[in-house]
C-alpha cells in the first residue's frame, strides 16, 4: 500500500483518538468510601471529561468526513494533520488538571487556549481539504467555510471569556463545540458521496 492513502492516513488518525480516550478514562479514579454520595465529590472529574470526550467525538467525527474527499493525501494534508493531533493529545492533560482543581481560572484558561489552537489546526486542514476537493461549489466553499470560522471565533472568546469568569468561559466552549455536532449540516458532503457513487455505477462515466 502505498504510504500516502486516505485509509492509512485515516487508520493512524483513530488510533491516536483511541489511545487519547483511554488515557481519559484512566484519569477516572473512584471514591475511597463505598458511600454513594461519594460520588458527588467527582463532579468536576465528571464533567470535564463528559466535555473533552465529546470534543474528541466531534473531532473525528469531521475527520472521518472530510476524509471522504481525499483521494491521495497531499504531504500539507498530512502535516497538517499531525499538527492537529498534537493539540489534540494535550486534551487529557487540561482535562486532568481543571478536574483537579475544580475548574480554578487558570486552568480553564488553559483548556479553553487549548480549544482555540486544536480548532484552529482544524479550520486550516478542512479548507486544505475542500480546496483540493473539487466537489463544492464556491458557496457551498463559503457558507461550509463560515460555519467552521463561526466555531474558532467561540472558542476564541471563550479563551477570553476565561480570563474574567471560568464557567463563562467554559461555557462558550460547550456553545462553540455544538456547531461541529453534525458535520454535514447543509446535506452538501451526502449528496456530493452520491453523485461519486452514481459515476461509479454508470459504465463510460
Amino acid at each position: 500500500m502505498s504510504p500516502s492513502t486516505p485509509e492509512r492516513l485515516s487508520g493512524y488518525t483513530d488510533a491516536v483518538f483511541a489511545v487519547i480516550i483511554t488515557i481519559m478514562v484512566l484519569e477516572l479514579k473512584p471514591p475511597a468510601s463505598a458511600e454513594l454520595s461519594a460520588l458527588l465529590s467527582l463532579w468536576p472529574v465528571a464533567l470535564s471529561y463528559v466535555v473533552s470526550y465529546a470534543f474528541v467525538a466531534i473531532i473525528w467525527i469531521n475527520h472521518h468526513y472530510l476524509m471522504t474527499y481525499i483521494t491521495s493525501p497531499s504531504l500539507r494534508v498530512i502535516w497538517l494533520n499531525f499538527g492537529h493531533l498534537f493539540f489534540v493529545s494535550l486534551v487529557p492533560f487540561t482535562t486532568a488538571w481543571m478536574a483537579q482543581t475544580e475548574f480554578a481560572p487558570a486552568p480553564v484558561l488553559v483548556y479553553a487556549a487549548l480549544f482555540v489552537v486544536t480548532d484552529g489546526m482544524y479550520n486550516l486542514f478542512e479548507r486544505e481539504i475542500l480546496r483540493s476537493s473539487g466537489e463544492f461549489s464556491p458557496v457551498e466553499y463559503r457558507a461550509t467555510r463560515r460555519r467552521s470560522l463561526f466555531a474558532f471565533l467561540l472558542f476564541v472568546v471563550a479563551a477570553v471569556l476565561a480570563v474574567f469568569s471560568n464557567w463563562a468561559g467554559f461555557g462558550f466552549i460547550c456553545v462553540a463545540l455544538a456547531l461541529h455536532l453534525a458535520p454535514d449540516a447543509t446535506g452538501w458532503r451526502r449528496r456530493a458521496r452520491e453523485t461519486r457513487r452514481q459515476r461509479r455505477a454508470t459504465p463510460g462515466m
